[in-house]
């Protein structure tokens, strides 16, 4: 089982360097900020039999989980469909054929029920660019994310992968609000996962995710380790010790990384090389 789509901030490169630092036990899983999943299919695969709560406040990525899990033959019928349509052509019929659905889905989305609309939001991303997200105006404000590459060969999508997650997703408490309304879940047995919008990003979570909203997810996180959780967030250092400020009693371990993709360095010469950057992983302190 492997993330849905690609998703910009998506973890599973970071995987690796969380390891040492991820519980060794749980019973449930909370990810307030979900996005692609990436850290619940470790969790889903640590522990399968654990209760598994998920949220994201964009409420169409979760109507693509929801319809996966709730009416996936109909979902995969829908995107098997727009399968056949779209492989046979060439890359700038492809291309025409995209952005002529990216439109219906922008402004007709209302003729189609749930699953259809979830089922045309997925097969647009998984032939957009590079797991961006980007809403505009000339896309009634819903996804309005350019084409890709395009150059798929005989699939657009894993059905496999999709129905290990119609498994998995049975397990899971759906929601799409603000990322607090989960804190009431978390337990001394609860692993929970906080992969808020980074700072210095132009990520948009309903608003703008200021510094006042970054101060929020670190009291989340200190609420649900009075409560005896397990809890982990990720974000960026900038430099301006914003962290270690609200730090505390919590452990912050430091990672350099490198951004090949959507925030990429311009150089004077108007070319883009990759961009290196830092980023920390707080960690919950042990309760007393």
């Amino acid at each position: 089982m492997k993330p849905l789509f690609m998703w910009a901030g998506g973890k599973n490169k970071m995987l690796k360097k969380y390891a040492p630092h991820l519980p060794e036990n749980f019973t449930r899983y909370i990810e307030p900020f979900f996005g692609g999943g990436a850290m619940f299919v470790w969790a889903y695969q640590k522990n399968p039999e654990a209760s598994f709560v998920i949220n994201d406040i964009n409420p169409s990525i979760m109507g693509i989980y929801r319809a996966i899990r709730d009416d996936v033959t109909a979902f995969t019928a829908r995107v098997d469909d727009l399968s056949s349509n779209y492989l046979p052509k060439e890359k700038a019929a492809r291309k025409e054929y995209y952005y002529e659905l990216r439109l219906e889905h922008a402004y007709e989305y209302e003729k189609w029920n749930a699953t259809t609309e979830a089922a045309t939001l997925y097969f647009l991303m998984k032939t957009g660019f590079n797991g961006i997200w980007q809403i505009n105006k000339n896309t009634n404000n819903r996804f309005g994310t350019p084409s890709g590459l395009l150059n798929q060969k005989d699939k657009v999508y894993d059905i496999e992968n999709v129905m290990e997650w119609h498994i998995a997703l049975q397990k899971c408490v759906l929601l799409s609000g603000d990322f607090s309304g989960t804190l009431g879940s978390a337990n001394s047995d609860a692993f929970i996962f906080l992969d808020p919008p980074y700072r210095g990003s132009f990520t948009q979570y309903g608003v703008d995710f200021d510094d006042n909203l970054q101060r929020e997810v670190v009291n989340y996180l200190n609420k649900a380790a009075d409560r005896g959780a397990k809890v982990l967030m990720s974000n960026r250092d900038v430099g301006d010790g914003f962290f270690e400020e609200l730090q505390g009693d919590n452990d912050m371990v430091y990672f350099d990384v490198t951004y090949t993709a959507g925030r990429r360095k311009k150089e004077e010469d108007g070319s883009h090389t990759a961009k290196k950057a830092r980023e920390i992983l707080m960690i919950s302190r042990t309760p007393q």
